[in-house]
């Protein structure tokens, strides 16, 4: 047995939790969010909280254990607190600006790139250099964010594209330096 998945899920009073066959709908402040859980673990709603319990035992329900508890409880934070990731753009000329329902990104390519959020996830730019991706799915708060970090990587050399904000990049010396060593 899992050690995180014996652990209940305590529910806020603002939540409502439905468990129909084997999904699990999980709605509060105006945000609903589902997840299948797999046949051989039993979810049930006792006294405010939500308990993720194994059927069958065997090695992989064990596993499975441990991670649907963990994903479940990302459904209840999503839709009270929501989950954010903030990128950091840096470099010379790089810029980024609100464009429709998406944002327009100049990173030193021939073109601008627009880069239009999925359904569900929130763009917002601060000080030109800053962007906050949010919403209430948490797997897809962190794939939006890689896409869009994907658009530019961190040059090696100068550190130059986008990163996560607090990410530290090992910058490799170049010619001039390691000729002088």
């Amino acid at each position: 047995m899992s050690r995180i998945g014996k652990q209940p899920i305590n529910l806020p009073e603002t939540v409502a939790v439905s468990i129909i066959d084997h999904k699990v709908t999980v709605k509060a402040n105006d945000k609903t969010l589902s997840l299948n859980v797999p046949p051989q673990l039993k979810v049930e709603l006792k006294d405010k909280q939500l308990i993720v319990s194994v059927v069958e035992s065997s090695r992989h329900s064990a596993a499975m254990h441990g991670l649907f508890r963990s994903l479940l409880n990302n459904l209840v934070i999503g839709v009270t607190q929501g989950f954010s990731k903030t990128l950091e753009i840096q470099g010379t000329g790089y810029r980024v600006a609100p464009k429709d329902k998406g944002i327009e990104f100049s990173l030193g390519y021939s073109h601008p790139i627009v880069f239009n959020p999925p359904e569900g996830i929130k763009l917002e730019i601060q000080e030109n250099k800053f962007i906050v991706v949010s919403g209430a799915d948490k797997y897809l708060v962190g794939q939006t964010a890689a896409n869009i970090k994907k658009l530019r990587l961190p040059d090696a050399y100068k550190g130059k594209g986008i990163r996560y904000a607090g990410e530290k990049i090992k910058l490799k010396s170049g010619k001039a330096a390691k000729a002088a060593e």
